[in-house]
């Protein structure tokens, strides 16, 4: 099958498409576009005139500091999207493969990683003749599937810290006004982990219309004490899964009211009665090592499973010695 790459910079030149997982979506790339310090590109790989796959990467911009370019990433949520059953689909992955790594390095990125794979085997060859290289990798899915609630998988201590923290004077809603997101934004600025704080939206950017494109892809929850903001949680939405973005809560100074429990209890129970399927959370860590999050994470009854995560490197004498290392 002879395939044609097309590369779109700028969301407007962005074809209307058949839909698909919302990482690899217009909508998605329009958001990137509107936030300061990413830039985003998307292949399409087209047979005939006719789209077949999709492919949507972007590049984290450090916005100062002389050494920070040296760790400028291009990130790629899964392996894109496939618009024609019946084509093979490593064989497309792997031409659009080649043109994204190309793409990647021309856009200035140090290091091209690919995340979240819901299937860890996919495209290894295509991976390996590209010079990429698999670290192990965790994930942490919740399955809402069946008619018991979250809440009865949770451990019994989770579940205690809820009823206290309810108890306690803490309350949980989803934000949707402008004044109750922009507040939590905020929040986030100023208490969230330095994870959250480099990679979340500056307070400008729920000022311009890319907001409106961002409701109907995101949610936000907080939780509040006294009318005062101490905990919240971001979801992306993807057909039937939902994706935990973000989460955080001043757990020292209001300890009696878990407002991090509470702040991911809400995304939970909001996937179960909306209908979704499973929520996964973004980043478990690494196998071999200790990671507090995760732990914590688990706690809500999610099960773990080993996935991995794909790296190149721009430096090919680097990329070869971290290949020597890792495969």
């Amino acid at each position: 099958m002879a395939l044609q790459m097309t590369t779109y910079y700028q969301g407007g030149q962005i074809p209307s498409l058949p839909g698909g997982s919302v990482f690899h979506s217009k909508d998605l790339f329009l958001l990137y576009e509107a936030m300061e310090g990413y830039v985003p590109f998307f292949i399409v790989a087209s047979s005939g005139h006719k789209p077949v796959a999709g492919l949507l990467a972007v590049v984290h911009k450090p916005h100062c500091g002389l050494l920070l370019p040296f760790v400028r990433k291009c990130v790629v949520y899964g392996s894109g999207v496939y618009w024609d059953d019946v084509l093979d689909r490593e064989s497309v992955f792997g031409e659009m493969l080649g043109h994204l790594t190309r793409e990647g390095f021309r856009q200035g990125a140090f290091v091209i990683e690919f995340r979240n794979l819901d299937d860890s085997l996919f495209g290894y060859k295509c991976f390996r003749q590209n010079c990429y290289f698999p670290v192990n990798w965790l994930r942490v899915r919740n399955s809402l599937h069946s008619l018991k609630q979250p809440m009865a998988r949770f451990s019994l201590s989770r579940r205690k810290q809820i009823r206290k923290g309810l108890k306690n004077g803490a309350e949980l809603s989803e934000a949707t006004s402008e004044a109750d997101i922009e507040n939590l934004v905020h929040f986030f600025a100023t208490n969230g982990s330095m994870r959250v704080r480099r990679h979340f939206p500056d307070f400008d950017f729920f000022k311009t219309e890319a907001r409106k494109q961002l409701l109907s892809l995101v949610k936000f929850f907080m939780v509040k004490y006294k009318n005062r903001i101490i905990g919240g949680s971001v979801c992306l939405l993807s057909q039937s899964d939902v994706y935990l973005l973000y989460s955080a809560g001043m757990r020292k100074r209001y300890s009696k009211q878990y407002p991090g429990v509470l702040a991911v209890w809400g995304a939970l129970e909001y996937a179960y009665t909306h209908g979704y399927g499973h929520l996964e959370f973004m980043d478990a860590g690494l196998p071999f090592k200790e990671y507090g999050y995760r732990n914590f994470i688990l706690r809500f009854g999610g099960k773990q499973s080993g996935t991995r995560r794909w790296f190149r490197m721009r430096w090919s004498f680097f990329n070869k010695i971290l290949e020597k290392v890792y495969v």
